[in-house]
């Protein structure tokens, strides 16, 4: 089987779980709505990561489901947040959440998803005290940080200039902390010493990182029919991505920058600007960097299928079309 096959399999194992942890429960609507966006698609990487990562240190897979499915309800409550925050009206190719069911709706549903991670980390049964609190610390620690760096994202976006270093700063505790936390939560509970988990946590770090440069990336290259939302949107927003970063330090003018509108002709000059300064590439390259380093946190590793997952893995970050 390759990646997406191996994928899929741990995938349908955290939906399965979350569903069935998620159904049947009153008020009836508010679960649907918590659920939207994880009937909406994905592929359950961050999960995958838990399950990947605990398995690569002799770990059981089955043991550490509701760790893996606690990951992806943090994701999904941040997601539904984002949606609301930005505005926007696609995830996934599907309405968002508070479009569905209005902003407190939306509101609500990613507070329960937040509350009931916590719950589930609690759940997996195997792990001693010790390994539980050091998990439900992780998570808290890495909403924490979401938080922070969610809020560094808004305030770049009234700045005239954001550095490189800055991005990444914001990067780091935005979206990769998320991907830190998997590696790390899937080495405890798979009984890994602290030197392995560190070197998970930082090639989920790194990992992170490359993914969401690419994910900028993509944003700008990949037709809206497969991105499943508008390209180009964090252009229109006002998003201070390394893309755009690098641009500015070409000194490039983006006349759409920020503008909240344009046609998509308009989009289409933008996208073209910044392809020919070479900005896009720049970032590209940074991301395969950023890949790249994270593999070689892996070599502490044995030479397990599981490892090799988890490199395939990274290269996925950097080379999926959306």
């Amino acid at each position: 089987m390759d990646l997406l096959d191996e994928l899929k399999i741990r995938s349908d194992m955290v939906t399965t779980f979350i569903d069935q942890y998620l159904s049947e429960k009153e008020p009836s609507e508010l679960y649907t709505a918590a659920r939207h966006i994880l009937h909406a698609g994905g592929k359950r990487l961050r999960p995958s990561m838990v399950i990947l990562s605990c398995e690569a240190v002799g770990g059981k897979p089955e043991t550490v489901i509701p760790a893996a499915a606690a990951i992806e309800l943090v994701h999904n409550f941040t997601l539904i947040h984002d949606d609301i925050m930005d505005r926007d009206k696609l995830r996934r190719g599907h309405p968002t959440v508070h479009t569905l069911w209005g902003d407190a709706g939306a509101i609500l549903a990613g507070d329960t998803l937040y509350a009931k991670a916590f719950e589930l980390i609690t759940r997996v049964e195997v792990a001693p005290p010790a390994q539980i609190k050091k998990c439900v610390r992780i998570i808290a620690e890495t909403c924490v940080e979401i938080c922070e760096g969610q809020w560094e994202d808004i305030e770049f976006e009234d700045r005239d200039r954001v550095s490189e270093d800055e991005y990444l700063a914001m990067v780091g505790k935005k979206t990769s902390v998320l991907y830190e936390a998997s590696a790390r939560i899937g080495g405890i509970l798979g009984g890994a010493k602290k030197g392995v988990v560190d070197a998970l946590g930082e090639y989920g770090r790194l990992v992170g990182i490359g993914f969401q440069i690419y994910d900028d990336v993509i944003d700008l290259r990949t037709p809206e029919e497969v991105l499943g939302k508008n390209r180009g949107s964090d252009i229109l927003k006002g998003k201070k991505t390394l893309i755009i970063t690098r641009a500015h330090e070409l000194g490039e003018d983006i006349k759409i920058f920020g503008g909240k509108e344009a046609s998509t002709e308009e989009i289409d000059q933008a996208i073209r600007q910044l392809e020919d300064c070479g900005s896009i590439d720049y970032a590209e390259e940074k991301a395969i960097k950023h890949v790249q380093t994270g593999k070689k946190m892996l070599n502490i590793l044995p030479d397990t299928s599981s490892k090799q997952l988890l490199l395939e893995l990274a290269d996925y970050m950097i080379t999926r079309q959306y």
